[in-house]
């Protein structure tokens, strides 16, 4: 059964709780719960940090507390019953704890560990509260220790400042506003101090601290080292003032036994002393801590004959020093005991001992030595400061090791008034004494008693220094020989003060003989009385003694018979008749020093005091006495205060008239001496004589009569200095005349009364007069009233013991209202005035209402006064804080109410006028000070108090001001930031002030302004005063911790709410002059909206709807609303404003609204497109601010850029976004984008001279020439994102704009630009992107992404994998989709992310360009993928019911094609699709793709074999033809010969029969390529596989024969496997063996060398994938003994179909396996494969690449672009040693794929070898005979070749640049240029029976050759070639032109237009070659500057003669 407990209220969780019950309760260790009810070891209650959550918890986890309990029942609140510290700290730190786990996150690892060692603190001070057991005092302290603590980690975590008063939060609403600021004040102050230096001392809050600190040296001994001593020895310590030359302290004595330890055992441990009273002023001197070290023994240490052994000397021995100064930084920041060693120094001449100390110090080293390094003091050292009492409580262990009190010589700075003290300090000083007639000096012993008058030695009155006990003689130490030895040895007397008088010292001289007897012979001696007969005592002074002679016979039980002589100078004047016949004679000759310091509380030196206090033994002298006195030092005053008070009233009842001013004037210098620092602490015992001991009942005549004739005097006196001083103790002088008059009064029974009354009227009358004397003119009688004013409000309390409250107030304000008004007094009395004034407000008197009433007027109205002038504002306003703290204080009276009225009227607008001049000027405290005052004005104020201000307003017009004023102060007041941020307590109070304010002000708005007198102004003001309430950031609770937040719930409630209806109400009120807010107001009300509360929301969004309403009223529409709202709400939301939710209320309310209207269509478009704007803006912002990546923010942008564009046309924001677009594209390094999206702002610009203004960064200029700028930054873009094509339309522009104006110095620059791009295009690579497409599916997704599909443009080298994963971690909640078919509706609306990512094919739009045959593939592979918007891909499906037996059948091929809604590239990466068309290709269609794809392939790959090395790795060719020919044999190709060659499926579909024709052709193709490939298989086949290649041949004969029926022409042409032929091919001719010399023999224009040295035909099986160029191959067996010509033949016949006429592109010739070593193989072996070698320049090539299927062959995918990204075909020579070797290939291989991208030749081959890698254009010239056709002179010098034709069945036909380009082979050692990649013509052109009746224009190899590869040099070996570019650094840009000088046989670097002429193409014959090689080599650089026609030319020209000559 659940019972409600009683007690068991509170508790805290001991142990965690998982809740594993039904209904548990989750609970963490640590937190607080509150329990409601109980059962059977179980509570049920609810945990303080989730009170709305219920549940069960076992009792055993909870430990209970105490409680207070409120409200018992359902909603009950519980306050645990402990310190309220305990409770903050426990909060604190549970805030702190999840701030500090966020600084290690935040990297702030020094705070995270300062914090922890903080909290650790805090945990530990809490525990000790807890504990109880600590005293008040430290408790006191331990919250102290807390509330730093808690301040310091508040501040450092920007908590918010808590306000404490005695380390307690306080309650704001107890105390005034003021006091609440000077709280805050006072709590960042000592923040700060903490901060600065955490924990020092420092005044605790609200005191003020006037007493001095004092300093104390604690010092404690811990050993003495040194070895050589070996006697007993005394250390004496002390303090020592070098600068003054003197000992400051009294010494400090440590007696020690011969092996160093303390003689008296109990001290071991205990040899410490605390030198106490040092001042601060005393901390700033130089001072030395000094160690005098006396040894104790034999005369001389090192002799042993000297004296006996019995006898003991005190001899010096030496002394060590240690600098304060040095150590005292160390020692205040330590606050413990530091080490420290001193060394020990003896000294050199025994005679110089006394200044020994001061040697070491000034470092006179002659005059010291040290006796071994093993000699020191070690002592340790601690700083303390704060009086005794303190030292004793905080330090009681140190007080228990029997510290020794070493006391200050004289007083401290400050003598307290118990302080009993009587010490009387002597120094031995010197002494002169004769020799006596001695050979050697004298060894002096002093021995000195204190004997009283009877003669008895005074016991334990003798003390040599603290720490060892009194003695009753002193034995001084003794000097070797020296007759006049200087001790300098202080020495104290604490002798009794009873036995002070009549005392005396005696001192002894003695001869300490070092003979074997060794006796003490006394010689002489001195002495002196203590005090002088006129009864002061010694003065402080050096006193010189007379010494008298005697013996060690002399007596001196008589001391009568001594005392009676003179014993010093002063003391011989005074008794001049001495007769000579005494015992003791005095010696002339010989004198003795001695000087004393009293340092006494009960005697004194001074005679005129002692005169005083004797005054009737002199009465004729009382006159002189009294004026002496001033003159008495203040130590022996404050001494003897008591008496003297005494003294100075018993003269005055003696005789008043005679002696009544002097005793005042006394009185008064006594008073004004305690007013002084040092004797401050002395006014105690002054208030304590006047109550207690004070007997003068009749002195307050006199002293009334004195003090009035003084200010009546003030008038006429020049010299005012006595009047000042009265004025200054006024206080004390009326303490004496009130205790006098009660003394009277008591006495007499009341008697005299009126007279007294009115002689203190009388006595105001006179300070009202000095008031109002004008002291413009006088500054001593200012002087005078400036100490009255001072002294007044001290008097109050004073007269309130005599009068009542009102008539105490009636004086003083008859007082301060007899003072001039501001204008006629100057600045500093002024200031004094209001300084009485505060004092006033202070004093005791003005917290009685009565008296308030009385003086609040008159304190008013100077405040008044002072604010209107705005002068001392300072200290009105603290006049005023004090006021209204004591009106706080008696809220509870009625009269308050009447105060409050008062100061309304008299103050408010003042306050306010000085207020908006304050913050006009920003001062910040001023400011701070009188915003607290108003607010406390305004909080006391009540309804009848707002009912009276607006009802005394005379007119509307004053009304108007009022409220402009006070609104604009309550502005200022939330714009300003008067008060800190972390103020949050003074924060929230003046926001429900000014919320309370408002509330009662609205009403008179309301009522005064709205109707016919409506005052939009005022009304302006409150409605933003209004919006700027709402918006504090100290009001938006949502930030905060949720317990601060129920806190400020709990008291204030949500003000934002409370401000929205009030706000909401007043527009309601406005009626028909909402107008006048429209649009002016929208932007501030939009703001409202967005703060995040529901209920503002809710009450502010309709306000939109009747704005709309009000202006579609108005004017037919609302484009006022409109345009403003998108305006404000694009800022506001990119500030952090708004949220999802906010969206979805704004477009709910406001719909439900508009629905009602007439204009409701125009409405709801209007909000649907604001609201949709809002979707856009919040996932801009959330990309934005977030840590998204560039592609997220981009796309956002572009999405919000367009919706700007072309849903609401703000033409405006559009350009902001255009270039908030651009900089995250610069950003991102994305420049062609870049530069696209700036054109789209240069396209909105015309050429037009009209001015634009200022804007974003642009400056106000016109129109042309903002668009110039920004064509000229778009060119510069399109530059640096290497898309010149895009920025040379732009050039044309700029130049046609620049040539209209005649600017023809911009007009050079701008065709320059263009001309560079040209050259850019042509020499520099580029790599082609791959693309993306990329569906995002899901709810989670950015709005502009959801349920969408884009196109991305890849990075340069970004592969699909790579792409795929950097989407993914830019949306790293999505789920990769693994399949490409279109998700269905439940992943399109379920709340996660899908990506779907596929690579897709460009289709470009200008296929023109590309199937052009002379356009260089460079300019193709840009429009190839650039200003793409359709791709493709491609997906297989089965159609109908799949074949089991051949699913060739029915496979289909599903192919889709994209359309974006941009072109790529744009202004984005990727653009959205727009339209999706699915085509389906069928089975056959698919099948003749798969089989030309596959021979594609193989060609590619077998072209790459080919120009392997023989060792080469050829697993992946293996691989290959066994996957063809396996397949093949096994089904592959006979499985689609069962499919399509079926006569069933030839009946059924007639239609496809030319398709089944172009298949049968496609495999005939295959079979040959097949036969290649083997042929190569075979050459480079490892003898282990050759069982593979077997296999391999013998399936490829059965699949051949398979294929036999099929087409009966094959087998004629393809012998066993020894050579194929295909109609597609490239020729790969086999040939018999021929040697070097047969090889130069072949006719060079036969077929053979035709085929064989094409030069610029493509690799040997070598096509690009686009290419459906036909290549011949014929393969000939060793024994195949046809002619070339025959070969061709038989070409021919292979291709009876006309359309593979003249497609004869390249003829290799392939040496079959039998070739013998020696003959020359015309194989090409140098050329590396075609993807691993880029023709590329040497400064511009790109990295080498395989296609993507051959990506294991892992040594060659070092650095591979994309596939598109390779050139398109290579040009190196091939190589062909002259014994037919193969080169060495390897390393110039790798140099080309890895190197520094330069080709290299090989090293090892000499000049001899290089020269045949020459190359040969003559070949293809006809006989000398033949006669050619008139050709243009240039086809002279060209080489004519066949165009390469493209083949009509291509069903891509060049455009899809998919594919890798197979180029750069080299066959019969003639370098070979693949022109697979150039443009094809459709259809092959006529053959002739020449080859040079081909039109010039065919192909020209100037023209489409692209400038960044390498040129064909036409009579140039290959050594020139390599050597020149090995001699090139690697750069991305050629070298300019002109640095190199000029070569006659450079080709041109730039592709001449058509109209230009052309150079010509230079060949030389091989011998001309290598000795031009030999003499010079040659670089590659080329000339673009070379004009045609020129030297060049000719010489090219000549060349050509000379080789046909030879020919």
């Amino acid at each position: 059964m659940w019972t409600p407990t009683e007690e068991e209220k509170y508790g805290v969780v001991i142990c965690s709780f998982r809740g594993s019950v039904p209904q548990g309760l989750v609970l963490e260790i640590g937190e607080t719960v509150q329990i409601l009810e109980k059962c059977e070891g179980w509570y049920r209650g609810v945990s303080t940090k989730k009170p709305n959550i219920k549940g069960i918890f076992p009792a055993n986890y909870i430990h209970l507390k105490k409680a207070i309990v409120s409200n018992r029942g359902q909603y009950e609140t519980v306050v645990p019953l402990e310190d309220s510290i305990v409770t903050e700290v426990t909060a604190t730190l549970q805030e702190w704890a999840s701030l500090w786990k966020q600084l290690y996150v935040k990297h702030k690892v020094d705070l995270f560990y300062k914090l922890r060692h903080v909290m650790n603190e805090l945990i530990d001070l809490r525990r000790q509260l807890l504990s109880g057991h600590l005293t008040q005092d430290q408790v006191r302290e331990v919250k102290r220790h807390i509330t730093v603590r808690l301040d310091w980690g508040n501040e450092h975590l920007g908590l918010d400042l808590v306000p404490r008063k005695d380390f307690e939060v306080v309650d704001s609403d107890q105390i005034s506003v003021s006091d609440l600021y000077k709280m805050h004040l006072s709590s960042r102050q000592s923040v700060q101090q903490s901060t600065s230096q955490v924990d020092t001392m420092r005044p605790r809050h609200g005191e003020t601290c006037r007493m001095p600190v004092p300093h104390h040296f604690f010092l404690s001994l811990k050993s003495f080292t040194y070895n050589t001593i070996g006697e007993d020895t005394d250390v004496f310590f002390s303090l020592y003032d070098m600068r003054e030359g003197k000992q400051i302290s009294e010494r400090f004595l440590v007696r020690l036994n011969k092996n160093g330890g303390p003689r008296n055992p109990e001290k071991i441990e205990r040899m410490c002393a605390l030198f106490t009273d040092l001042s601060s002023k005393d901390m700033k001197r130089d001072l030395y801590i000094i160690a005098h070290v006396i040894r104790i023994g034999r005369m001389l240490l090192n002799d042993s004959k000297k004296g006996p052994a019995h006898l003991h000397y005190r001899r010096p021995y030496g002394c060590a020093v240690l600098s304060i100064l040095d150590v005292l930084q160390s020692l205040t920041e330590l606050k413990e005991e530091k080490d420290f060693v001193l060394k020990v120094y003896t000294c050199n001449n025994e005679s110089e001992w006394s200044q020994i100390h001061e040697n070491i110090i000034r470092k006179s080293s002659a005059k010291y030595s040290a006796p071994s390094a093993s000699h020191g003091l070690i002592i340790s050292l601690q700083l303390l400061r704060g009086d005794m009492e303190q030292i004793r409580r905080e330090n009681p262990m140190t007080f228990n090791r029997g510290l020794a009190i070493t006391r200050k010589l004289g007083f401290p700075d400050v003598i307290m008034p118990g302080d009993i003290r009587n010490d009387l300090y002597l120094t031995l000083e010197k002494g002169d004494f004769e020799r006596g007639g001695k050979s050697v000096q004298k060894n002096i012993e002093v021995t000195m008693y204190v004997l009283y008058a009877d003669g008895e030695i005074l016991k334990d009155c003798i003390s040599l220094g603290s720490g060892e006990p009194n003695r009753s003689s002193y034995h001084s130490f003794v000097l070797y020989h020296s007759n006049s030895p200087r001790w300098g040895e202080i020495i104290k007397l604490p002798i009794p003060i009873d036995r002070f008088r009549g005392s005396h010292l005696r001192f002894e001289f003695r001869h300490c003989s070092t003979k074997d007897k060794g006796e003490k012979k006394l010689f002489g001696f001195a002495f002196s009385p203590l005090m002088r007969d006129d009864g002061t005592t010694l003065s402080d002074d050096i006193h010189e003694l007379y010494v008298y002679k005697c013996d060690e016979n002399s007596t001196f039980n008589n001391h009568a018979l001594y005392l009676g002589l003179p014993c010093c100078k002063e003391d011989y004047s005074g008794c001049p008749n001495i007769p000579s016949s005494l015992i003791f004679q005095r010696s002339t000759k010989e004198s003795f020093f001695i000087s004393t310091q009293l340092s006494s509380t009960k005697l004194t030196q001074n005679v005129d005091l002692l005169a005083l206090l004797k005054w009737k033994a002199f009465p004729d002298r009382i006159m002189d006495i009294l004026g002496r006195l001033r003159h008495v030092n203040g130590e022996e005053i404050v001494k003897f205060l008591q008496d003297i008070l005494d003294t100075l009233f018993v003269i005055l009842d003696d005789n008043t008239e005679k002696y009544g001013l002097l005793v005042f004037q006394s009185l008064v210098f006594i008073i004004n001496l305690l007013r002084d620092i040092k004797y401050f602490h002395f006014r105690p015992v002054m208030d304590t004589y006047i109550q207690k001991h004070f007997a003068g009942a009749l002195a307050y005549k006199e002293l009334i009569r004195c003090l009035k004739w003084y200010m009546d005097c003030s008038a006429e006196l020049i010299r005012q200095d006595h009047i000042q001083e009265a004025m200054r103790a006024l206080e004390y002088l009326f303490k004496f005349i009130v205790q006098s008059r009660i003394l009277y009064s008591r006495a007499t029974c009341g008697m005299e009364e009126e007279q007294f009354r009115s002689s203190i009227q009388e006595l105001f009358q006179s300070i009202r007069f000095v008031l109002s004397l004008d002291s413009r003119n006088s500054e001593t009688l200012l002087f005078t009233q400036a100490a009255l004013l001072n002294s007044f409000p001290t008097i109050f309390d004073e007269l309130l013991q005599m009068f009542t409250v009102q008539e105490v107030a009636e004086f003083v304000r008859g007082t301060l209202g007899s003072m001039p008004s501001t204008v006629h007094i100057g600045q500093s009395m002024d200031v004094v005035k209001l300084q009485s004034i505060a004092r006033t407000v202070d004093s005791r008197l003005f917290s009685f209402s009565e008296s308030r009433r009385i003086l609040l007027p008159v304190v008013l109205h100077h405040i008044h006064l002072h604010l209107r002038q705005q002068k001392e504002l300072l200290i009105c306003s603290g006049i005023l804080g004090s006021i209204f703290s004591i009106i706080k204080t008696s809220s509870l009276e009625a009269d308050v109410i009447e105060e409050v009225e008062m100061m309304v009227e008299s103050l408010l607008d003042v306050l306010l006028q000085t207020l908006l001049t304050i913050m006009s000027k920003s001062h910040a405290q001023e400011a701070g000070e009188y915003v607290s005052c108003l607010l406390s004005l305004l909080r006391q104020m009540c309804d009848t108090h707002y009912q009276h201000l607006l009802d005394n307003f005379q007119s509307k017009d004053e009304l108007k001001e009022f409220l402009l004023k006070i609104f604009c102060v309550f502005r200022n007041l939330m714009k300003m930031s008067v008060f800190p941020r972390d103020w949050m307590v003074m924060r929230l109070l003046t926001s429900n002030i000014i919320v309370t304010t408002v509330q009662y002000l609205s009403s008179a708005l309301h009522k005064n302004f709205t109707e016919t007198d409506f005052d939009f102004k005022v009304w302006n003001s409150y409605f933003s005063l209004a919006v700027l309430f709402i918006n504090q950031p100290s009001l938006q609770l949502e930030i905060i911790t949720s317990s601060k937040r129920k806190k400020i719930l709990d008291k204030y409630g949500d003000m934002r709410v409370m401000m929205a209806y009030e706000l909401f109400s007043m527009w309601q009120n406005l009626g028909e002059h909402k107008i006048h807010f429209i649009p002016g107001m929208i932007g501030p009300f939009l703001g409202v909206t967005l703060v995040p509360q529901p209920e503002v929301r809710n009450i502010m969004i309709p306000i939109f709807h009747d704005m709309m309403d009000w202006e579609q009223r108005k004017n037919g529409n609302f484009k006022q609303v409109e345009a403003e709202l998108i305006d404000k709400l694009d800022s506001m939301v990119s500030e952090g404003k708004g949220d999802e939710s906010y969206r979805e209320l704004f477009g709910l309310l406001l719909l439900e609204k508009v629905e009602q209207e007439t204009w409701r269509e125009t409405g709801i478009s209007f909000v649907t497109s604001v609201t949709r704007l809002m979707e856009r803006l919040l996932d801009y912002r959330d990309c934005m601010k977030g840590e998204e990546t560039e592609n997220k923010k981009i796309g956002c942008t572009v999405n919000l850029m367009n919706f700007y564009k072309s849903e609401i046309n703000k033409e405006e924001m559009y350009i902001r976004y255009i270039h908030k677009l651009c900089d995250m594209h610069l950003q991102a390094e994305n420049y062609t984008e870049a530069a696209f999206t700036l054109l789209l702002y240069c396209e909105l610009l015309q050429w037009e001279e009209r001015p634009l203004r200022e804007f974003l960064h642009y400056p106000s200029q016109t129109e042309w020439q903002r668009k110039e700028g920004l064509c000229r930054k778009i060119i510069h873009y399109f530059n640096k994102g290497k898309s010149w094509e895009f920025g040379i339309p732009l050039c044309r522009e700029l130049a046609c704009q620049y040539e209209s104006l005649y600017d023809y110095q911009s007009l050079s620059w701008i065709r320059k630009m263009e001309a560079s791009y040209y050259d850019n295009i042509m020499e520099q690579q580029r790599l082609e992107p791959e693309f993306f497409r990329v569906g995002f599916y899901g709810r989670k997704f950015p709005f502009f992404l959801r349920n969408k599909e884009y196109v991305c443009r890849g990075h340069d080298y970004e592969r699909l994998e790579a792409f795929q994963q950097r989407m993914l971690s830019e949306f790293p909640q999505a789920v990769a989709m693994q399949h490409p078919n279109h998700p269905d509706d439940a992943i399109l609306q379920c709340d996660a992310q899908y990506l779907q990512i596929y690579a897709v094919t460009p289709i470009p739009d200008y296929v023109d360009v590309l199937q052009m045959d002379r356009v260089p593939d460079r300019v193709k592979s840009f429009y190839r993928v650039n200003n793409v918007r359709k791709f493709r891909y491609d997906r297989p499906f089965h159609k109908g019911p799949k074949d089991k037996e051949n699913e060739f059948k029915s496979l289909w091929i599903e192919r889709t094609t994209l359309t974006l809604t941009h072109s790529l590239p744009g202004i984005s990466r990727w653009f959205e699709v727009e339209r999706r068309e699915l085509v389906e290709v069928s089975p056959l269609e698919n099948a003749i793709q798969v089989v030309e794809n596959k021979n594609q392939e193989l060609r590619a790959l077998i072209s790459q074999y080919q120009h392997k090395q023989v060792h080469s790795n050829i697993n992946l060719l293996s691989m290959c033809l066994n996957g063809v020919i396996d397949a093949a044999v096994n089904g592959g190709i006979a499985r689609y010969q069962e499919a399509f060659f079926d006569k069933d499926y030839i009946t059924k579909h007639p239609g496809d029969a030319e398709k089944i024709t172009q298949l049968k052709e496609l495999m005939q193709e295959q079979v040959h390529i097949l036969g290649v490939g083997l042929a190569v298989h075979e050459k480079f086949v490892h003898p282990e596989m050759r069982p593979l290649h077997k296999k391999l041949i013998d399936q490829f004969q059965m699949m051949r024969a398979s294929l036999y029926h099929e087409f009966p022409g094959l087998d004629k042409l393809s012998p066993a496997c020894s050579g194929t032929s295909t109609p597609r091919g490239n020729v790969l001719a086999s040939h018999s063996p021929m040697s070097p010399e047969s090889m130069k023999m072949t006719h060079r224009h036969s077929p053979m060398n035709l085929m064989g040295t094409g030069r610029h035909s493509s690799s040997s099986l070598s096509s690009h994938a686009s290419s459906e160029a036909g290549n011949v191959v014929m393969l000939g067996d060793s024994n195949m003994g046809e002619a070339p010509e025959d070969l061709y033949h038989h070409m021919q016949l292979a291709y009876p179909n006309p359309r593979y006429q003249g497609s004869v592109t390249n003829v290799s010739v392939l040496s079959s396996s039998q070739a013998s070593p020696s003959s020359s193989s015309l194989s090409s072996t140098h050329s590396a494969p075609s993807q691993m070698i880029t023709s590329a320049p040497s400064s511009a090539r790109g990295s080498p690449s395989l296609p993507d299927k051959y990506r294991h062959a892992r040594e060659m995918m070092l650095l591979l672009p994309t596939h598109r990204d390779r050139p398109s075909s290579a040009m190196y020579p091939a190589a062909i040693l002259e014994n037919g070797q193969l080169p060495n290939f390897q390393r110039a291989l790798f140099q080309q794929v890895v190197g520094a991208c330069k080709p290299c030749s090989d090293p090892n081959l000499s000049v001899a070898e290089k020269g045949h890698y020459s190359l040969h254009f003559d070949a293809f010239h006809h006989p000398l005979g033949d006669t050619p056709p008139a050709l243009p002179a240039r086809t002279l010098r060209k080489s004519p070749l066949h165009p390469i034709p493209a083949s009509p069945t291509s069903p891509q036909s060049g455009l899809d640049g998919s594919n890798s380009t197979l180029s750069g082979s080299a066959s019969s050692g003639v370098s070979s240029l693949s022109e697979s990649n150039f443009g094809h013509s459709s259809e092959a052109p006529p053959r002739t029976d020449t080859m040079d009746s081909m039109p010039s224009q065919a192909w020209n190899a100037d023209e489409d050759l692209e400038p960044p590869y390498l040129p064909v040099h036409y009579s140039l070996s290959e050594s020139a070639v390599l050597d020149s570019i090995k001699a090139q650094p690697c750069r991305s840009h050629s070298a300019p032109g002109c640095v190199i000088p000029q070569d006659p046989m450079d080709p041109p670097a730039l592709p001449p237009k058509p109209y230009h002429p052309r150079l010509p193409a230079l060949e030389h014959d091989e011998g001309v070659l290598l000795r031009e090689e030999a003499e010079r080599p040659r670089g590659l650089h080329r000339k673009a500057s070379l004009p045609p026609g020129s030297v060049k030319e000719e010489q090219a020209r000549m060349a050509w003669e000379h080789g046909r000559g030879e020919q």
